[in-house]
C-alpha cells in the first residue's frame, strides 16, 4: 500500500508539475513577447517623435497614451536631468540610471540616423506631387514589361520603386528613371551643404570632390578616380557622409532624452487558463485516475487473494476440519498468514492433546472406579467379606481418586487464572527439610537416601503450603524413580536476589527427545501407565503452574543413566 500511494502520488506530483511548467512557460512567453512589444513600441514612437520635431514641448500626450498602452510609468528627462515628461509622478524622484536614451540621431543601427529625421530634406508639397507622378509612370511602363512594382514613399517624401522577388532585371532596365532620380531644388540645396561638410571632413586626404545622392550614396568626381590616395581615403568617406547629415539634421530634431520606464499602476490581470491548456489539465487528471485506479484494483487484487484464502481456512476451522494457507507475499499479509497458519497446527496440536487428556483422564478414573466397583459386586455376592481389609482397600481406591480429582481442579483452576496463593515469610531451609523428613520413610524403604543442603536463616515470600506441595511433588517423583543404592538431594541456593531449589536424583534419567514433554498432562515416560511405577501424570503440571504462580520457573536438566535434576527460580 505504502509503494501504490507512493507511486500515485509521484504521477500526481509529475502531471502537476507538468502542466505548472507548460502553462506557466507559455504565460512567460506571452509576458516576455507582450514586453518586447512594448519595449519596441516605446522606443519606435519616441524615436519618431524626436526625429520629426525639433524640440520635446509636445511629447506629454504621447508619453501619457504610451503609459496607458502599455501600463507602465513612463519618464523623460533631458541629459542632464531635467524633466520633460512623467505619467505617474511620484514622491522620490526617479532612479539614478535611465532604461535608454532617446537620440534620432544614434539610434544603433548600421545607418544610425533614423530615417525619419529628415530635416532639410523634406520635400515641398509640389515636389512629392511631381515625383509621385514620374514614379507612377514608372511603374505602369514596368508593369507593361511584366514587371511587377509598386511605389513606395520615404519619410521625406521622395518615392521609390519596388520591385518584387522574381522580376528580370533587364526589362526592368527598358524603362527610364532618370526624372525619378534628379533630385529636387530642396534637395539639391540640401545635399549642397551636405558636400561642403564632407569635403570639410575630408580635409587633408586629397578626397575633396565627393558628391552624395538624394539616398545618401556617393561618388568621387572623375578627376579623382586615379587618385594614388583613393583607396586609404576612401574608407572614411561613409562615416564623413553619416557626420554631415548629422551636423545638417542636429537642429531640425529634438536633443537626446533619458527615458525612465516603471511598474505603472495599472493592475495585474489574473491569470486564465486557455483552451488547451484546460485540455491538458483535464487529460492529465484523466490519466493520473486511470493509473491510480488501475494501480489500486492490482494492489486491491493481490491483497484480497490471500486474505480470501485467510478466510476461507478460519471458515473451515470453523466447521471442525483444517487447513494450511500457502505464504505467497512477504508482507503484513504474508506475516498473517504465517500466524494463522501456526495458530492451525497450535490448535491441531492442542486438540490432539485434549483428546488425548480425555482419554487419559478416563484411564486415570476408569481404573479407581473398576477397582470400588469389583469389590463392591463380590461383597454383594459373598465372594469377599466386608471386613476391615476390605474397606480399606476401598479407602486406598477412594484416596486416590480423590487425588487425581483434586489434582485435576488445581490445574483447571490455574487454567482460569483463578489458583490462589497466600504469601508469607517462609524460611526456606525449613520448608526443604520439612518435605525431605516427610518423604525419608518411604526413600529408606526403598533403599534411597534423601540429602538436604539449604542455608539457616533464608527467608523468602510465598505460600507454604503450596511450596511444600511443590517440592514433595519432585521429591516422590524422584525417590519412584531412583533405584536402591541411589540419592535424591534437596539442595538451596541464593544469588542476585533469586532463590533455587535443585531436586538431583542418581535415577534412570530422561530422554532427550522427551524433555519438551515432561510437565505435560497425563505425560508419563513408562508407556504402561502402572501404578507401580507412576503416578497420574498431573504432578509435574501442577509443580509448573504453582511455580508460575510464585513468579517463579522451573526447568529440568536429565542423563539417561546418570539422573535427573530439576531447577526452580523463586524471586526473593
Amino acid at each position: 500500500m505504502l509503494a501504490v500511494s507512493v507511486l500515485v502520488a509521484t504521477c500526481s506530483v509529475a502531471a502537476t508539475a507538468w502542466i505548472a511548467v507548460r502553462t506557466t512557460s507559455g504565460a512567460v512567453e506571452k509576458q516576455q513577447d507582450r514586453l518586447l512589444a512594448d519595449d519596441t513600441l516605446l522606443l519606435d514612437t519616441l524615436t519618431g517623435y524626436a526625429a520629426t520635431h525639433k524640440n520635446w514641448d509636445g511629447v506629454r500626450p504621447v508619453v501619457r497614451d504610451l503609459a496607458r498602452r502599455t501600463g507602465r510609468r513612463i519618464a523623460l528627462t533631458t541629459q542632464a536631468g531635467a524633466l520633460v515628461s512623467d505619467s505617474a509622478p511620484r514622491p522620490g524622484g526617479l532612479p539614478d540610471r535611465a532604461w535608454a536614451v532617446i537620440d534620432p540621431l544614434s539610434v544603433n543601427r548600421a545607418d544610425p540616423i533614423d530615417p525619419r529625421a529628415t530635416g532639410p530634406f523634406q520635400l515641398t508639397a509640389p515636389e512629392e506631387r511631381t515625383l509621385n507622378a514620374f514614379a507612377l509612370r514608372q511603374v505602369e511602363c514596368l508593369r507593361q514589361q511584366g514587371v511587377e512594382a509598386a511605389v513606395v514613399t520615404t519619410p521625406s517624401g521622395r518615392p521609390r520603386i519596388r520591385t518584387f522577388t522574381g522580376s528580370d532585371d533587364r526589362r526592368a532596365a527598358a524603362c527610364d528613371s532618370t526624372s525619378l532620380e534628379e533630385p529636387t531644388p530642396t534637395e539639391r540645396a540640401a545635399l549642397h551643404e551636405l558636400d561642403a561638410l564632407v569635403a570639410e571632413c575630408l580635409k587633408g586626404t586629397g578626397l575633396d570632390g565627393v558628391k552624395v545622392s538624394p539616398d545618401f550614396s556617393w561618388r568621387l568626381a572623375a578627376a579623382q578616380e586615379a587618385s594614388p590616395l583613393r583607396k586609404g581615403a576612401e574608407r572614411q568617406i561613409p562615416a564623413c557622409v553619416t557626420e554631415g547629415r548629422k551636423a545638417l539634421l542636429k537642429s531640425a530634431v529634438a536633443p537626446p532624452a533619458r527615458l525612465f520606464v516603471g511598474s505603472g499602476e495599472t493592475a495585474v490581470q489574473g491569470f486564465r487558463l486557455s483552451g488547451s491548456g484546460i485540455a491538458q489539465v483535464v487529460g492529465a487528471a484523466a490519466l493520473v485516475l486511470a493509473l491510480a485506479v488501475g494501480v489500486s484494483v492490482l494492489a486491491a487484487t493481490r491483497l484480497a487473494r490471500p486474505l480470501r484464502a485467510l478466510t476461507d481456512a478460519a471458515r473451515l476451522m470453523r466447521d471442525g476440519g483444517s487447513a494450511l494457507v500457502p505464504v505467497t507475499t512477504g508482507d503484513e499479509i504474508g506475516q498473517l498468514t504465517r500466524t494463522f497458519n501456526d495458530m492451525a497446527v497450535h490448535r491441531d496440536r492442542l486438540e490432539e492433546q485434549r483428546r488425548v487428556m480425555v482419554s487419559d483422564v478416563a484411564h486415570e478414573l476408569r481404573t479407581p472406579l473398576s477397582n470400588i466397583r469389583g469389590w463392591l459386586e463380590a461383597a454383594q455376592d459373598g465372594h469377599v467379606p466386608a471386613d476391615e481389609d476390605f474397606l480399606a482397600s476401598l479407602h486406598e481406591e477412594a484416596v486416590l481418586l480423590q487425588h487425581v480429582i483434586d489434582d485435576l481442579q488445581d490445574l483447571a483452576a490455574a487454567d482460569a487464572g483463578e489458583l490462589r496463593v497466600y504469601p508469607e515469610q517462609v524460611e526456606v531451609g525449613e520448608l526443604v527439610d520439612q518435605a525431605g523428613s516427610a518423604y525419608r520413610a518411604r526413600a529408606e524403604s526403598a533403599g534411597v537416601r534423601v540429602i538436604v543442603e539449604a542455608p539457616q536463616e533464608h527467608w523468602i515470600e510465598g505460600d507454604p503450603v503450596r511450596l511444600r506441595q511443590v517440592v514433595g511433588n519432585l521429591l516422590s517423583n524422584a525417590i519412584r524413580h531412583t533405584p536402591s543404592g541411589g540419592s535424591v538431594t534437596v539442595r538451596v541456593t541464593a544469588a542476585g536476589g533469586l532463590t533455587t531449589i535443585e531436586v538431583a536424583d542418581t535415577g534412570a534419567g530422561i530422554a532427550a527427545e522427551d524433555l519438551h514433554r515432561v510437565f505435560d498432562r497425563f505425560w508419563r515416560g513408562e508407556k504402561s501407565r502402572s501404578r507401580d511405577t507412576g503416578g497420574s501424570g498431573l504432578g509435574l503440571a501442577i509443580v509448573r503452574k504453582l511455580v508460575e504462580a510464585h513468579g517463579g520457573t522451573v526447568s529440568v536438566d536429565s542423563t539417561v543413566g546418570v539422573g535427573t535434576v530439576f531447577t526452580l527460580g523463586l524471586p526473593g
